[in-house]
C-alpha cells in the first residue's frame, strides 16, 4: 500500500490474507500448475537436506545398540549426556544462523552448514572416549542449528499461508522417514563391524557422514534463491507469485531492520509457540532417541529392534501428509494439533500400562504419529501467524531453538535403571503432550479473540498513511491470524 486507506482498501486488506488472487495476471496463470512447479523444484532438495540432518542427529540411538556404549565404556548417564549436549549448542546458534540466512543466499548458507556437519559426523566414527564424543556432539549441534529454522523460513518465502502447512508436512515427514530409513540403514551397516578394525557404530557415523558431504554439494547446486530471482519461473509466473505473497502478508515490510528482531522477542505469542513446540519435541525426541531401546525391551533382539523401528515412522509420515493437507484446506491449525495430541497420549499411555509385546508395538505406531504428526502443524502455525520477513525468521528460529532444548530433557528421561518398562519416561511424554493440548486450546481461542479485535480496529480506522502498517508486523489491523 502506498496511499491513504480508503474504505475499499480496508475491505480488500481484511480479506487478503486468505482468498485474494492477483487480478492482473489471474487469467494468464494456472495457479495449480505454478505451485506444482514450485513443489517439484523446492521440496525434494529441501526435504533431502532435512531428512539427512535428522538422521545425523538421531543416529546415535542406532549406534547405541550397535556397540557404541560398550566400545567407549559409557556408564550411567554418560550416553544421555552425549545425546543432550547436541541441543545446547543447537539452541545457541539458531537465531544467529537464521539472521545470517537473510543476508546470504539460501543455497550457499544451508549447503555450507551441511558440509560442516558432514565433516563433524565423519569425525564421530573415530572417537575413542566419552569426552571425545561429548565434544563432537557439541559441534554437531553448532553446525546443524541453522538447517531446520532456515529451511522452514525459506519455504515460507515461497508459499502463501493457505499452501504452507501441506508443504511443511511433506518437508517434516522427512524426519519420520529418516527414522524409518535410519533403522534399515543401521541394520545393514552394523554388519560391517570389524572391517578396518572399526565397530558397527563407527561405520554408521562414517558412511552417513560421507553421504552428508555429498548431499551438501547437491544442495548448493540445486536449491533456488528467493522468488524474486527464480529463473525457473517465467516472468508472468514470478510476478503472479510475488503479488500473491505480498497480498498474503498484508503488505508487511521485508526489510532487514533490528526493530523486527525486537518485535519477535517482545511478542508473547512467540513464547506460546515455543512452549507448544517444546512440549511437542520432547516426546518426539524420546521416541527418536530411544525407540530401538524400547522395542528391544519388549523382548526383541538388537537387529530386529532396528528393523521394527521402521514401520511406525512410515505410518507417521502418512498421518503428517494427511493432516497438513486438511489443515490447509480448512485454513486451521489448532484443532488438528488437538486431535493429533490425543493420539500421542493414547500411544504413550499404552506403553506405560502394558507388558504385552504386541500391544507395545501397536503403541509405537500411535506414539510416533501422535508426536511427529504435530511438528509440521506447530511450525506452520508459527510461520503463518508471524508477519514480516525478519520477524518471521527470528520467531521460527526462537521457536525451534527453545523447543529443541526439549531434546536435553528427552535425553535423560529414559534412564538405564528404568528398563525395560521406562515408566518415568513414558509419564514425562504423556505430561508434555497434555501441555501441548492445553496450550493449543488456549492459542486457538486467543487468535479468534485477536482477529475479532482487529476487525473492530479496522472498522474504526480513519484515512491516513497506510505505510505505517508495514512496520507493525502481525499486529497490523490488516493481518489475520489462522486459528
Amino acid at each position: 500500500m502506498t496511499s491513504g486507506v480508503t474504505n475499499n482498501e480496508k475491505s480488500a486488506a481484511s480479506s487478503s490474507t486468505e482468498e485474494e488472487v492477483p487480478s492482473a495476471t489471474a487469467g494468464e496463470i494456472d495457479e495449480g500448475r505454478l505451485f506444482l512447479k514450485l513443489d517439484w523444484r523446492l521440496l525434494p532438495i529441501v526435504t533431502l537436506l532435512y531428512l539427512w540432518s535428522f538422521l545425523d542427529r538421531t543416529n546415535i540411538g542406532n549406534a547405541k545398540i550397535a556397540g557404541l556404549t560398550e566400545d567407549l565404556h559409557l556408564e550411567g548417564l554418560q550416553y544421555n549426556i552425549c545425546a543432550a549436549v547436541f541441543f545446547v549448542s543447537y539452541f545457541a546458534f539458531e537465531v544467529p544462523s537464521n539472521m545470517a540466512l537473510k543476508k546470504v543466499r539460501p543455497n550457499l548458507w544451508l549447503a555450507f552448514i551441511m558440509f560442516l556437519w558432514g565433516i563433524i559426523m565423519l569425525s564421530m566414527a573415530f572417537v575413542k572416549s566419552y569426552r571425545d564424543l561429548v565434544v563432537v556432539r557439541f559441534f554437531l549441534g553448532v553446525a546443524e542449528a541453522g538447517l531446520l529454522p532456515g529451511a522452514t523460513f525459506y519455504l515460507s518465502q515461497w508459499y502463501p499461508r493457505r499452501f504452507y502447512a501441506q508443504r511443511m508436512g511433506l518437508f517434516i515427514s522427512a524426519s519420520t522417514m529418516a527414522g524409518a530409513f535410519g533403522g534399515i540403514l543401521a541394520f545393514a551397516i552394523q554388519k560391517m563391524a570389524g572391517i578396518r578394525n572399526l565397530g558397527g557404530w563407527s561405520w554408521i557415523f562414517l558412511l552417513e557422514g560421507l553421504a552428508t558431504v555429498v548431499i551438501a554439494g547437491f544442495g548448493f547446486l540445486l536449491m533456488p534463491d528467493y522468488p524474486e530471482k527464480a529463473k525457473f519461473l517465467s516472468a508472468a509466473e514470478r510476478d503472479y507469485l510475488l503479488d500473491l505473497l505480498a497480498k498474503d502478508s498484508a503488505g508487511l515490510s521485508k526489510k532487514f531492520e533490528l526493530k523486527f528482531f525486537w518485535q519477535a522477542l517482545g511478542d508473547y505469542n512467540s513464547y506460546l509457540h515455543s512452549l507448544l513446540f517444546l512440549t511437542t519435541v520432547i516426546p518426539a525426541y524420546c521416541f527418536a532417541l530411544f525407540v530401538p531401546t524400547i522395542i528391544k525391551g519388549l523382548g526383541f533382539s538388537s537387529a530386529k529392534a532396528q528393523l521394527m523401528s521402521t514401520p511406525p515412522y512410515i505410518f507417521a509420515s502418512l498421518v503428517i501428509i494427511a493432516v497438513t493437507r486438511m489443515s490447509d484446506k480448512t485454513k486451521m491449525r489448532g484443532p488438528y494439533i488437538l486431535g493429533i495430541a490425543l493420539v500421542g497420549i493414547i500411544g504413550y499411555a499404552i506403553w506405560y500400562a502394558t507388558k504385552s509385546a504386541t500391544a507395545g508395538y501397536v503403541a509405537a505406531f500411535l506414539a510416533c504419529a501422535g508426536t511427529f504428526g504435530n511438528i509440521a502443524l506447530v511450525l506452520s502455525w508459527a510461520g503463518s501467524n508471524t508477519g514480516g520477513d525478519l520477524k518471521r525468521s527470528v520467531v521460527l528460529a526462537l521457536v525451534i531453538g527453545l523447543g529443541n532444548l526439549g531434546g536435553i530433557c528427552s535425553s535423560f528421561v529414559f534412564r538405564p535403571q528404568d528398563a525395560p518398562r521406562f515408566h518415568p519416561g513414558h509419564a514425562t511424554a504423556i505430561g508434555c503432550i497434555c501441555i501441548t493440548f492445553v496450550t493449543a486450546l488456549f492459542m486457538s481461542w486467543n487468535y479468534r479473540r485477536l482477529n475479532a479485535t482487529k476487525e473492530k480496529e479496522l472498522a474504526e480506522l480513519k484515512e491516513g498513511d497506510a505505510s505505517v502498517f508495514a512496520y507493525m508486523g502481525d499486529a497490523s489491523p490488516h493481518y489475520r491470524y489462522l486459528i
